[in-house]
């Protein structure tokens, strides 16, 4: 009964279809469609033919997987939320499993990112940007002025990665022990693991 009616509440538009489990070979598929097109990727992650690795073989594009349970990432979320009134960005916790095959994606461990206070920003096929070009590449979907934002682009990768960096260090003074999206549930319609975090919820609402 909660769950149909925080559902209802969320007013979601059309759930994360669930994907049937298949073998990712090394080869993506192509990007179909436009606002709503979701990236076909099949990843080969068995390293011997008779050891099948299975995962989730839709993945979405424009997806910024983020520290959830850090106070100064969720700030920047709710401030890209509320920025983005086209709804071209979506999120996705990197504690979650649904992020798994987008850091597989990029390469990447989630306890790299972690360590390294960063966040990946999936654009589409074979584009996916770390740290400080990843915020410039989401801050040119938003309307603008912040898409003005973009011209910071000509300052060196080096640079711009070290004040990102050092901006970055400080959310380690404000972290929380579940993702934070939780406590505002409305935000839940742009994020691509809400199943996933509201069964976390209603688990948690049951103890």
């Amino acid at each position: 009964m909660m769950r149909n009616l925080v559902v209802r509440a969320l007013k979601l538009k059309s759930p994360v279809p669930a994907a049937a489990p298949a073998k990712f070979t090394s080869s993506v598929a192509n990007l179909a469609g436009d606002d709503d097109e979701e990236l076909n990727l099949n990843l080969n992650l068995a390293r011997t033919p008779s050891v099948a690795v299975t995962k989730p073989s839709l993945l979405q594009p424009r997806v910024v997987v983020f520290d959830g349970v850090c106070r100064l990432c969720h700030t920047g979320v709710k401030w890209i939320i509320k920025a983005d009134k086209y709804e071209k960005i979506k999120f996705c916790c990197l504690q979650s499993k649904t992020a798994e095959p987008y850091m597989e994606l990029c390469g990447v461990k989630r306890e790299d990112m972690l360590r390294n206070h960063r966040f990946i920003f999936i654009e589409g096929l074979a584009q996916y940007h770390q740290a400080s070009t990843a915020a410039l590449k989401v801050l040119s979907y938003l309307p603008f002025p912040y898409s003005a934002l973009t011209s910071l682009s000509v300052i060196p990768t080096p640079l711009r990665d070290a004040i990102y960096d050092y901006i970055a260090k400080q959310r380690d003074c404000g972290k929380e022990h579940k993702c934070l999206v939780l406590k505002e549930v409305e935000m839940l319609q742009r994020f691509i693991d809400r199943e996933e975090l509201l069964d976390q919820l209603y688990s948690d609402s049951d103890v």
